[in-house]
């Protein structure tokens, strides 16, 4: 249905970015009713429409002029957010679990929406997430990662999707994909999705995304040396609803030997809090632990960086020891990135952008290490940019097409061993 046609009162929600539940909280009546006014089966008061537009003008003032909508699902601490409201998006519906998460997030994104918790709870029920063009979407990584699969075999726990808790996230992701049919979709995750289980994990994937919602969909690894001092590959597929020129694998991606060094984001070293260096205990620990692995072949161990190298992956076990990251301090014990830095390395805190954190050192480093790099995510958004808005344009030019929701389904629990 196109915008103008829809009633009055959905449109006017949806530039609030309130769901269903919180337009009849603020109006004060039973979401049945709010069901009625959103279809246009009863009329809501002139009281109501007004008390709606007031809320439309407080909580999302630049919806209006907004080139396109999106969604944030699985949303951390808002990189992909970041990535495409650099193109003019505007964010309507945003997800994330981590109530640490939802404070950073909270603080940096303050002019918008309530943030929704467990994706689970609206993927049953996707008409409470307002209408979009965009989704974005960061699973969870964990059931795909190197370090998680070998983290959950070695305790006898399954992975992938065979994951309750993470692993089928993914097909909640879809379920909604599948009910709202945005005009594209960005997911991102880590670069070794395309190699669990052997592949069989990525083909399923690409299988419902192409074949149960039938999207048109690209992916490719990208590395964030060219933006920023770090060597870290993700994946981001990238899916469009309708045919489109948008050639991802052609992309030209910037040369990385130009990228920026570490000391582009280090602090100057009298404002680093002395906190950062590592004790003496743990330092030696370091030590001895990498010397016992370098005597068996091993490459386990700590790196140490100075402001002309480039970092490893800054990962979300930081806060336990730094030990992939440390920084060279000559004369010193080596210390920690502080979460400025992270913030820098992560290009969160970048040019005239500055990123808020209130929340302790060790959650600062989860959320960082959990992130994606925001210059990548707008490296990726601009090359999407004009298809996107020609997708939207084309779909508003076009009679209303209804669309038959497919029923994605969830793989079969399979034996432990075929995984082995």
């Amino acid at each position: 249905m196109r915008n103008e046609d829809r009633p009055e009162f959905a449109r006017i929600r949806e530039q609030a970015a309130l769901t269903l539940d919180e337009a009849a909280e603020l109006l004060e009546v039973s979401p049945r009713m709010i069901y009625r006014y959103e279809s246009g089966e009863c009329q809501p008061s002139k009281l109501a429409l007004r008390t709606l537009r007031d809320k439309a003008e407080e909580r999302a003032p630049h919806a209006n002029s907004a080139r396109f909508r999106f969604i944030d699902l699985f949303a951390g601490i808002g990189g992909l957010r970041l990535g495409f409201e650099s193109i003019g998006g505007h964010c309507a519906f945003t997800s994330e679990w981590d109530p640490n998460s939802q404070k950073t997030y909270g603080l940096n994104f303050r002019d918008n929406h309530p943030i929704g918790g467990d994706i689970r709870e609206f993927s049953e029920h996707p008409d409470r997430i307002p209408e979009h063009d965009v989704l974005l979407a960061g699973f969870p990584c964990q059931p795909f990662s190197i370090a998680g699969v070998s983290k959950k075999n070695a305790l006898g726990r399954p992975h992938g999707f065979l994951c309750d808790t993470q692993g089928t996230l993914f097909f909640d992701t879809a379920q909604i994909i599948a009910h709202h049919r945005p005009a594209a979709f960005v997911l991102e995750n880590v670069k070794n999705l395309q190699r669990h289980d052997k592949g069989r994990t990525f083909a399923t994937i690409i299988n419902v995304l192409e074949n149960e919602l039938g999207y048109k969909v690209q992916y490719r690894v990208i590395s964030s040396e060219p933006w920023v001092p770090q060597k870290r590959e993700r994946i981001f597929i990238v899916g469009f609803r309708d045919p489109t020129t948008f050639d991802f694998a052609n992309l030209k991606i910037p040369d990385a030997k130009s990228g920026p060094k570490l000391s582009s984001i280090l602090q100057p070293h009298d404002e680093v809090d002395p906190k950062y260096t590592l004790t003496p205990r743990l330092w030696e620990y370091l030590q001895q632990y990498k010397a016992k692995h370098q005597a068996k072949g091993n490459g386990f161990g700590f790196s140490l960086f100075g402001p002309d190298d480039v970092a490893r992956t800054l990962s979300a076990r930081y806060y336990k020891d730094g030990s992939e990251v440390l920084i060279d301090q000559p004369g010193k014990r080596p210390r920690r990135l502080t979460p400025l830095e992270c913030a820098r390395l992560m290009g969160f805190d970048r040019g005239d952008r500055r990123f808020r954190i209130s929340v302790s050192d060790t959650q600062a480093y989860r959320q960082f290490g959990n992130a994606v790099v925001v210059p990548v995510v707008e490296f990726i958004a601009q090359a999407m940019q004009r298809h996107i808005e020609t997708a939207i344009r084309r779909a508003e030019a076009l009679p209303e097409v209804a669309y038959d929701v497919p029923v994605v389904t969830r793989p079969e629990r399979v034996p432990a061993a075929v995984n082995a």
